[in-house]
């Protein structure tokens, strides 16, 4: 039925507004008709039409819960309407009819997502390729065939992935890698669809079709991610899942006992669960103004919910829980290698990486005024490191778990933080060091989640090699680790994760992008990448962790709002259900006591709008030494 796009309108705040306005032009009309005109035919006439215009879109909304065998608070509603309208009493069905279109109205704009993934990935890929030969053709990207030389003109984006065969450039791959680099491009290095041509043309060598290549695989993941994207059943009907039947049952109740089916109706009318339809949105409103005078952009309001329930914590490393700015902290030579020499050939050859430790490497060797030399024949496969050629010498940096263990014998002892070692012509000759610097609140952060905010594990996924990765969350006091995880293993661990107990994800990047989708909730850090941000549910526009922690106090205090102004709004309208069955309220004085129930809940949603002290009980350390006091303590 969805499928359909009249039926989907219909099923939108658009259309809800538009009922809300017709069902009110047609009760103004009547009452002019009523208490001017004194033209019983036409006030009839008036509330009519607006009753069965107005009432389409809701139907259409019923029809489509009652195929997915959702019951819900609704269903309540339009009993109402329609009881309403065979005793002969309009104004009591076009009183429901207004509050049930303008409580929708409201929760659809606080629950409809403001932009599309699949919509902004699709619109960066370019459509065509520039084929190169005796003359430059223009092609389809799904025209392009492995082997095919390509020309890349500055500042084009990559349409699938190869390699360079002529040209010297950079590329910036932070759409992919999440960091923040710009990567030297020479015959023989990689380059990844997606990636963004720098100032100087580059022709490469397809190595994969274009539905093959990186970007589409991650396209293709998060399609699968939002088409699996756990739903939430709406906090409203999960109270009417009782409020519902017993409502029913009191005005059959009071009908079979009294003999007057207005008894029914009253009970009815003020039963319809209006404080589920319209304070809860209201909350939810009030929740995300709240975020967007601290920084937090909620894109997704159902967010606030799911945060509250979520036990594990999945966290991304680089840029989430570090500044993501290594530098680099030693170099130590080993043999007859001078420093000097051996930070001069790595920088030459970290130019052409893509790793987050090459700037590190670059900007020390341009602090102290090293000359970069050319290199040749690089290359950066899995297992080998990266590799390249100046002045007739082979240069390697790699990681000290790829060399053989009688070189690994020449190594210094392994130190915290990180490190990469370099070879000349097969021996090593040096091993550099490096730190990235955690977030001074990074580990004060993680221990405040489990006894302030129920989180029972967290756990760091990274795509960072799994010896730096398991060094630093050791130090951050985080059990359980993985590195070298790529976006697609990142998704299907999540998604796995998901399957047995509901989850939260924080990170940025467009490499967190999928598994944020996969998570019950995701929350993007900073704006490092469109398409992160398109894929959280919400997104903190400073990098700071006290603001996830405000983020986490919002949505509590939204809950808890939305709780009082439901369950209080359902309590009233259980007295007046008692109050009807008995006789005491007639079905117009029993819609007109809805309307003050309803007022009486709004108002306590508003609440949520109102400045408080703070909106975190979590206290930022001073400096990293402060942190490392405070832990010692």
């Amino acid at each position: 039925m969805q499928s359909n796009p009249v039926l989907k309108w219909l099923d939108s705040p658009p259309a809800y507004i538009a009922t809300a306005a017709y069902i009110s032009a047609g009760m103004v009309i009547a009452l002019v008709a009523k208490l001017l005109l004194h033209q019983p035919r036409i006030e009839s006439i008036s509330l009519w039409v607006g009753i069965v215009g107005a009432s389409l879109p809701l139907l259409v909304s019923l029809g489509q819960q009652v195929l997915r065998g959702n019951f819900s608070v609704d269903l309540l509603a339009l009993m109402s309407i329609v009881t309403s309208l065979i005793l002969g009493q309009p104004w009591v069905a076009a009183i429901v009819v207004l509050m049930l279109s303008g409580g929708q109205a409201l929760e659809g704009f606080a629950t409809a997502r403001a932009s599309s993934v699949l919509n902004a990935l699709a619109k960066r890929m370019p459509q065509t390729a520039h084929r190169a030969g005796e003359s430059v053709t223009d092609i389809s990207i799904d025209a392009i065939k492995v082997g095919d030389e390509l020309l890349i003109y500055p500042h084009e984006i990559c349409p699938v992935d190869g390699e360079v065969i002529s040209g010297q450039g950079s590329m910036d791959e932070s759409y992919l890698t999440g960091e923040p680099f710009q990567i030297d491009k020479a015959p023989g290095v990689a380059v990844l669809s997606g990636s963004i041509n720098g100032n100087a043309a580059l022709t490469i060598r397809a190595t994969k079709l274009a539905i093959d290549s990186r970007y589409a695989k991650i396209v293709e993941v998060l399609h699968a991610s939002e088409e699996n994207r756990p739903q939430i059943q709406r906090l409203g009907d999960r109270l009417g899942s009782w409020y519902t039947p017993v409502a029913v049952a009191i005005a059959l109740a009071s009908w079979l006992l009294s003999g007057q089916p207005e008894r029914f109706l009253a009970v009815l009318v003020i039963a319809t669960p209006c404080p589920l339809l319209i304070s809860i949105p209201v909350a939810i409103i009030g929740a995300i103004s709240v975020g967007a005078r601290l920084g937090i952009i909620i894109k997704d309001p159902s967010i606030l919910e799911k945060m509250e329930t979520c036990r594990v914590l999945i966290v991304d490393k680089t840029g989430t829980l570090t500044y993501g700015k290594p530098y680099l902290t030693e170099v130590l030579s080993v043999g007859s290698a001078e420093r000097a020499q051996v930070l001069q050939y790595v920088a030459s050859l970290e130019r052409y990486s893509k790793h987050p430790l090459a700037g590190a490497v670059i900007a020390a060797a341009e602090a102290e005024h090293l000359t970069l030399l050319k290199v040749a024949d690089v290359s950066e496969g899995p297992g080998t490191g990266l590799v390249g050629h100046i002045a007739g010498h082979q240069l390697t940096v790699t990681g000290r778990g790829k060399i053989s263990v009688a070189m690994s014998h020449q190594l210094p002892p392994v130190a915290p933080g990180l490190e990469c070692v370099f070879l000349l012509d097969g021996a090593v000759a040096g091993v550099l060091q490096f730190e990235d610097q955690p977030r001074k609140e990074t580990r004060s952060f993680l221990h405040h989640l489990g006894p302030k905010h129920a989180i029972q594990q967290v756990i760091l996924l990274s795509g960072d090699r799994p010896a730096e990765v398991a060094a630093f969350a050791h130090g951050m006091g985080i059990a359980s680790a993985f590195g070298g995880m790529s976006p697609e293993e990142k998704v299907e661990f999540v998604r796995e994760k998901t399957s047995k107990v509901r989850t939260l994800y924080l990170g940025d990047g467009i490499n967190d992008a999928p598994a944020m989708m996969a998570a019950t909730a995701g929350i993007a850090l900073g704006v490092n990448s469109d398409i992160t941000s398109e894929a959280a549910g919400a997104v903190i526009l400073q990098s700071s962790l006290q603001s996830v922690d405000e983020l986490l106090h919002i949505g509590r205090r939204m809950r808890m709002i939305a709780l009082t102004s439901a369950i209080g709004g359902m309590g009233l309208s259980v007295l007046g259900m008692a109050a009807a069955s008995l006789g005491l309220i007639t079905p117009i004085q029993g819609a007109l006591g809805q309307e003050i129930i309803d007022l009486l809940s709004i108002l306590n949603s508003l609440r949520m709008i109102l400045p408080t002290a703070t909106m975190s009980d979590f206290n930022v350390p001073a400096t990293a030494a402060h942190m490392r006091e405070a832990d010692a303590a």
